[in-house]
């Protein structure tokens, strides 16, 4: 049980190196996926990388009054915002130079597998909630959250957001922003690409600085590998139908640790449901799938 992952688990990468010895075996099993619906079981092989990222803005020394120096200093937070903007083109392309030039395409079969799913737009909008769907042109929804690369602002702090009026240009502004890694990016070289971008972006009027917090690999495992097969007869066997072969795009560090580490093969052989809520408000688990 590895209770840090929320944080980036910094103590797990030295404590399996260290008792490397305790964690030999033959293949690695992860319950830490959903499967389609209640009665679609699928079978994940491969997953996301990560980088995620801190960009902290600075202008003047302290706060100051707009309406004594408002006009006269470039206020960090709007700074800040004119960074975040560039960093996607009209395409919903992420503008890091280098950025998509390493990922792994998908095969001609690997799409097909994806249309037969029968995954449609309206279904992933009702899950989300969202308006519409939105992101790399080129892609369907499918291929994109989970085969291609990409760049997401979680939240941004500066200035003044309490009740009432307060007229402060803020002498500090901080993103937090990650990107998820497709297969073959490497989170190492994305995050040097990304600090350099950032860097070429800030405008003179700033001071920028780019802080880089968590670093992971994607991971893709072998399909025809013994376990992933006997995976599937244990969901053929439990759901009454063979599981579907998915990539997914979250990332899980301790299974780039074990295959990194150890050269183990690692299933991803999970449970829970797309509206699970899983990291959110209200998160929840089916209960006949426990």
């Amino acid at each position: 049980i590895e209770g840090e992952e929320e944080i980036g688990s910094p103590n797990l990468p030295p404590a399996l190196e260290t008792h490397a010895e305790l964690f030999q075996s033959d293949v690695c099993l992860i319950s830490d996926s959903n499967i389609l619906a209640p009665d679609r079981p699928s079978l994940v092989y491969g997953l996301r990388g990560l980088v995620y990222a801190e960009i902290e803005v600075r202008g003047p020394g302290a706060d100051l009054h707009s309406g004594r120096y408002g006009g006269g200093v470039h206020n960090p937070l709007q700074a800040l915002c004119e960074i975040i903007a560039k960093l996607h083109d009209e395409r919903g392309r992420v503008t890091v130079p280098g950025f998509y030039e390493p990922i792994r395409k998908l095969s001609d079969a690997e799409r097909a597998e994806m249309v037969a799913l029968n995954y449609s737009d309206a279904e992933f909008l009702a899950e989300t909630g969202a308006p519409a769907v939105w992101g790399e042109e080129g892609y369907t929804t499918l291929e994109r959250i989970g085969a291609r690369a990409t760049l997401e602002v979680h939240g941004i702090r500066g200035g003044f957001t309490g009740e009432g009026g307060k007229t402060v240009i803020p002498a500090k502004a901080l993103a937090k922003v990650s990107m998820r890694l497709a297969p073959n990016q490497r989170g190492r070289e994305v995050a040097e690409r990304f600090v350099a971008h950032v860097q070429a972006l800030a405008p003179k009027t700033v001071r920028v600085k780019v802080n880089v917090l968590q670093t992971c690999d994607p991971v893709l495992t072998d399909r025809d590998h013994p376990a992933v097969a006997a995976a599937s007869e244990a969901y053929a066997a439990s759901f009454g139908r063979p599981p579907a072969f998915m990539l997914d795009g979250v990332s899980i560090l301790v299974v780039e640790a074990f295959q990194k580490l150890f050269g183990l093969p690692v299933v991803v052989m999970g449970f829970g449901l797309p509206d699970d809520r899983f990291a959110s408000h209200k998160e929840k688990f089916y209960l006949p799938n426990f």
